[in-house]
C-alpha cells in the first residue's frame, strides 16, 4: 500500500459538498492566475505604454513575484492559524484592487505599485486553496486534487492568452483591464455565500495564542517544516521545474517569439495557447499516476526537467529562426512544467501533520518562485547587454535547471526514508484507533 492510499483517523469524506465548496476556492485562484499572467500578452504593449525597455519591463513581472515569494510563509502561516476563507477573501480584495490600479496607472512607479499589490493578493490564494483540499477530501485524494487545482489556474492563463489579448488589441489598455477585474468582485461574492473552511466534525486544531507565545508557535512551525526533508525536497523540485514556464508565460515568451523568432503576435499567441493546454492535459496525466504510484513523483519531475533543458538546448544552438515544428515542441514541452511543479507539494504534503500544511506549502511555494524571479531578471539583464540576443538571454535556465538537479538527488534518499517512517507510524496509529 503507498502513503496516498492511507486513510488516516478523522481523513475528511469527500462528496459532492466538498467539489462544490473546494471549486469556489478554485474559481479564486483561477481568478488570480488571469491577472498574474495578463502582463504576458500585454509586455509588448506596456512597453510602448510606459515607454521603457526590456529591464524596465522584466521589473514588473520581478516584483510582483518577490512580494508573491516573501508572502509564502507569512501566507502559510495564516492559514494554519486564520483559515481558508479569511485569507481567500484579503486575497481577491488585494489583487483585484492590483488589477484595477494597473489599468488605471498614468505612470510606470504607479504601475509597479499596482503589481506589487497584485501580488500580494495572489500569494494568498493557492496555498489557501491546497489547504482547503485537504480539509474537504481524503488524503489519498491529495495528488489528484493539487493537480486538478493547477490544472485550473492554468486555464486562467489560457483566458489571458486568449480573451484578454484579443480584448487588449480590441477596445484598448484601460477597457480590457478595468473589464478583468470585475472577475475579481464576482468571485469574492461567491466566497462571502458558499465557501466555509472545512466540513462540519473536522474542525481544525484551536488557534495558538498571540503574543510571545504565539511568535514561538511560528518559529515552531517553520522549523518543523524545514527540518523535514520532505519539506525541502518539494521546495527544489518546485525551484528546478517552474520556474522555466513561468518566464515563458508571464513575460518572455511573446517577446522571444515576436521579436526573436519573427512571429506575427497571432501566431505568437496560438503557441503560448500549446504551452497552456499541453500543461492542463499533463496535469491530469500526472496526478493519475502519483495518486496511483507514489514512487513516480521523482522520475515525473526529472524528466519533466531533462525534456525542458534537451528542446531549449535544441531552440538556442539552432541557426537562425527556429523551425515551428521546433516551437511548437518547445511550447508542448514547457507545458509540463507546471504539473511537474505541483510535485513538490507531494513531497512535502506527507512530510508534514494537518496543523502544518499550510506553512509547508508555503515554503515548498518559494522555490519555483524565486528562481523564477532570478531568471527573470537575468533574462531582462542579457538581452539589454547582448542587443536583444535571446540565445544567450535564456541560457540562464540551465544554470538553475543544474543547481535545482543537484539538490533533488542529494535530498529524494533522505526524503524517502522519513516518508517510509512516518507510514509505518500511521499504519500502527490507525491499528489502534477504535472503530
Amino acid at each position: 500500500m503507498s502513503a496516498a492510499a492511507v486513510r488516516l483517523p478523522g481523513d475528511p469524506p469527500g462528496g459532492r459538498k466538498a467539489v462544490l465548496v473546494w471549486s469556489i476556492g478554485v474559481a479564486v485562484y483561477f481568478v488570480a492566475v488571469i491577472f498574474r499572467t495578463s502582463l504576458g500578452v500585454a509586455g509588448l504593449d506596456a512597453a510602448e505604454r510606459f515607454d521603457v525597455g526590456a529591464s524596465a519591463l522584466s521589473t514588473f513581472s520581478i516584483l510582483q513575484l518577490l512580494v508573491y515569494a516573501g508572502m509564502q510563509i507569512p501566507v502559510g502561516l495564516l492559514v494554519d492559524r486564520l483559515g481558508t476563507k479569511k485569507v481567500l477573501t484579503i486575497g481577491a480584495v488585494l489583487f483585484t484592487l492590483g488589477q484595477l490600479s494597473f489599468a488605471l496607472a498614468p505612470s510606470y512607479g504607479m504601475a509597479l505599485a499596482a503589481r506589487a499589490l497584485l501580488g500580494c493578493g495572489d500569494a494568498m490564494t493557492f496555498i489557501s486553496v491546497l489547504r482547503l483540499g485537504t480539509r474537504w477530501f481524503p488524503a489519498r485524494r491529495g495528488p489528484l486534487v493539487a493537480q486538478l487545482a493547477g490544472l485550473i489556474g492554468m486555464g486562467g492563463n489560457l483566458v489571458s492568452t486568449l480573451l484578454l489579448a484579443r480584448l487588449l488589441h480590441g477596445v484598448g489598455w484601460t477597457a480590457a483591464f478595468v473589464g478583468s477585474s470585475l472577475a475579481g468582485v464576482v468571485v469574492l461574492v461567491l466566497m462571502t455565500l458558499f465557501l466555509k473552511d472545512h466540513p462540519e466534525g473536522h474542525a481544525p486544531e484551536p488557534v495558538k495564542p498571540s503574543g510571545p507565545q504565539g511568535f514561538a508557535f511560528v518559529r515552531g512551525q517553520i522549523a518543523a517544516s524545514w527540518r523535514e526533508p520532505g519539506t525541502r525536497l518539494g521546495l527544489w523540485v518546485h525551484f528546478t521545474t517552474q520556474f522555466p514556464m513561468m518566464v515563458f508565460t508571464l513575460l518572455w515568451g511573446m517577446p522571444f517569439l515576436v521579436e526573436g523568432q519573427g512571429l506575427s503576435r497571432t501566431t505568437a499567441g496560438e503557441l503560448l495557447t500549446v504551452t497552456v493546454l499541453s500543461s492542463m492535459t499533463i496535469g491530469l496525466v500526472y496526478g493519475q499516476i502519483i495518486g496511483r504510484h507514489h514512487t513516480a513523483r521523482a522520475p515525473l519531475a526529472l524528466s519533466s526537467i531533462g525534456a525542458t533543458a534537451l528542446v531549449w538546448t535544441a531552440v538556442v544552438l539552432h541557426p537562425g529562426a527556429a523551425p515551428m515544428w521546433l516551437l511548437v515542441l518547445l511550447c508542448a514541452v514547457l507545458g509540463t512544467c507546471g504539473p511537474a511543479s505541483m510535485i513538490g507539494f507531494d513531497f512535502s504534503r506527507p512530510a508534514n501533520p494537518p496543523e502544518r500544511q499550510g506553512t509547508a506549502a508555503g515554503v515548498t511555494n518559494m522555490g519555483g518562485f524565486v528562481a523564477s524571479i532570478v531568471t527573470l531578471l537575468a533574462v531582462g539583464v542579457l538581452l539589454d547587454a547582448t542587443g536583444d540576443n535571446y540565445r544567450i538571454a535564456f541560457c540562464s535556465i540551465f544554470v538553475l535547471e543544474a543547481l535545482g538537479v543537484s539538490q533533488i538527488l542529494r535530498l529524494r534518499r533522505h526524503a524517502a526514508r522519513r516518508e517510509r517512517e512516518r507510514l509505518v507510524a500511521s499504519r500502527v496509529e490507525a491499528v489502534h484507533v477504535p472503530a
